[in-house]
């Protein structure tokens, strides 16, 4: 036998143990538009899976400057952003980001990246080095997980449960740099992270405090800026990343931090110097996403959203499975087991409700979850439709 069917018999032996652990994942084609009403490979469906929390992605005033961008800037960027990518769009969209930010940090300018997880990488490669030292929430982001494997650091798992314990392994330490890393909303939970007490230890102990806001920017804070307003935070040590491509409903992200931790981040920040510039268009029709969001528009959204997740929780009447607690519009109903799990899944999926069903490696073991996200665009009655059909599945 050729030594390449043999390679190929060793993947599909791997892909069977997937299948058999029920952990084998699968792509389904969206035919329309992101909003709550989808067509999924050729059926209608409710999705409650997106994380288009604000329900921008096909605002007609952003889909325009999406248009007008392509006009004004064409289709691509042509290079990095330090040899000739960098548009006008770009410096006017990280001026408007550094603005937003500027209340909580000091001296703030804005870094835009083509994604969440490039921008992850590159703060916590160029910041943190082999004598550092990370202390990285227990439920990260595998892109946090990952920038801190490729930093070299020494990496120190810490709970938020257990501050305490977070405070002694900074005192003990004796690295020069010193890094808090966490999500801000954790992805699998809703749950918000303790930023003032960790903020409170990072000061205490000369640390930076790197937040990732991908599932806030947008939705916390009175006028959408994120968990940084929310809790009304401002200190030097704070490195600030957001998401663009969920509540601002387009694509890429950003890192806002003192000008002298951006300007490191374009010296030495790998997925920012070697690739490809985000398109302009992209840019351009951000700026327009965040007039919406920081407007009133987006005020109304932001309560329109916080009604829908206050209606979940009234209607939801649960006998064994349990919600997880989360003010966010991203609730989670812990299951357990992967196989019953898939079928509640499925089973809403059979009633035209589309809901992510979480398993290993993304949560822990036997604590497989439905996820469930809420978006602004979706309306009262489908929301009380959702929670009736999870109430009657439980039965089953």
């Amino acid at each position: 036998m050729p030594p390449e069917f043999s390679l190929l018999g060793q993947i599909e032996d791997q892909l069977a143990s997937l299948s058999d652990q029920q952990l084998r994942r699968q792509l389904r084609e969206v035919q329309t538009p992101t909003a709550p009403s989808l067509i999924v490979d050729g059926e209608p469906l409710t999705a409650f899976c997106s994380n288009d929390y604000l329900g921008l992605a096909a605002d007609p005033r952003v889909i325009e400057a999406l248009r007008e961008g392509a006009l004004r800037y064409g289709a691509g960027s042509g290079a990095s952003h330090l040899i000739s990518g960098h548009s006008v769009a770009h410096a006017q969209l990280e001026a408007r980001l550094a603005d937003m930010q500027a209340p909580h940090l000091i001296q703030p300018r804005a870094l835009f990246f083509s994604t969440g997880y490039m921008a992850n990488l590159a703060v916590l490669t160029a910041l943190a080095g082999k004598d550092a030292d990370i202390f990285s929430e227990a439920l990260n982001h595998a892109s946090l997980i990952d920038g801190a494997r490729l930093s070299r650091a020494r990496v120190t798992i810490y709970t938020r449960d257990d501050l305490a314990a977070l405070d002694r392994l900074l005192a003990a330490s004796t690295a020069s740099t010193k890094l808090v890393v966490t999500d801000s909303v954790f992805s699998m939970e809703g749950a918000i992270a303790p930023l003032p007490e960790l903020l409170a230890l990072c000061e205490r102990h000369q640390a930076w405090l790197v937040v990732d806001d991908a599932h806030g920017f947008g939705v916390l804070g009175e006028q959408g800026a994120g968990v940084l307003q929310h809790f009304g935070l401002r200190s030097p040590q704070l490195v600030y990343i957001g998401t663009l491509g969920k509540a601002a409903g387009v694509s890429g992200a950003f890192v806002a931090a003192h000008a002298t931790v951006i300007e490191w981040l374009v010296q030495r920040a790998r997925t920012y110097i070697y690739t490809t510039a985000t398109p302009p268009a992209i840019a351009h029709a951000l700026l327009t996403s965040l007039e919406i969001i920081s407007g009133s528009d987006g005020n109304a959204r932001r309560q329109k959203l916080k009604a829908h997740i206050e209606q979940f929780h009234k209607a939801l009447k649960l006998k064994r499975w349990h919600l997880l607690p989360s003010e966010t519009p991203i609730q989670a109903i812990l299951i357990g087991a992967n196989q019953p799990t898939l079928d509640a899944g499925e089973s809403l999926r059979a009633q035209g409700l589309w809901v992510a069903a979480i398993r290993p490696p993304t949560v822990a073991k036997d604590t497989a979850r439905l996820r469930i996200t809420l978006s602004a665009a979706h309306e009262s009655a489908q929301i009380t439709q959702l929670a009736n059909t999870i109430c009657e599945i439980e039965k089953l």
